[in-house]
């Protein structure tokens, strides 16, 4: 191959290089864990939650879309975290999205934390509980005014308390 050209296999192994490069800066931000205020050990986690909630809150699962009982929870309240009771969303920010999860267009002020994720292979910003780090689902920007946002939780992650 002459300098300054590019044949096919130059060409994917620099991709493969790339993308290396890209996963293991991911693994090493991922690797980084937060403190928070609420712990407990993984075994402490499986005897205080369901099976679900357990999957969902400490392993980053999802549940199956159109499952949640929350889904048709229209009462006047607040979604708290079912992991530590956290307060998360009110009642008058939840909409429906039509995606099969329980949405919001905004959490209760300092309620949530916020991480990347790279599990589908593309960076979404996934929603933790400020208080216990439990994963609760991802945000995304294409939500209704005034904010914008889509908070698509999970329902086994939440719990609700009717005013």
């Amino acid at each position: 191959m002459k300098a300054g050209t590019f044949d096919r296999r130059g060409m994917l192994s620099w991709l493969g290089g790339s993308a290396a490069t890209v996963a293991l800066a991911a693994c090493g931000s991922a690797a980084k864990a937060k403190s928070y205020p609420v712990q407990f050990s993984d075994a402490e986690w499986k005897k205080r939650l369901t099976a679900e909630q357990y999957y969902i809150l400490r392993k980053k699962g999802t549940e199956p879309p159109f499952t949640s009982v929350l889904l048709k929870e229209h009462r006047t309240g607040t979604f708290l975290c079912a992991a530590d009771g956290n307060p998360l969303f009110s009642s008058s920010t939840k909409y429906d999205s039509r995606t099969g999860w329980p949405s919001f267009w905004q959490p209760i002020p300092n309620a949530v934390a916020y991480s990347t994720d790279f599990e589908t292979g593309l960076p979404r910003k996934e929603v933790h509980c400020a208080r216990c780090g439990g994963h609760l689902g991802h945000v995304f920007n294409d939500g209704p005014k005034p904010t914008g946002k889509r908070f698509c939780m999970n329902g086994d992650a939440l719990t609700f308390k009717a005013a």
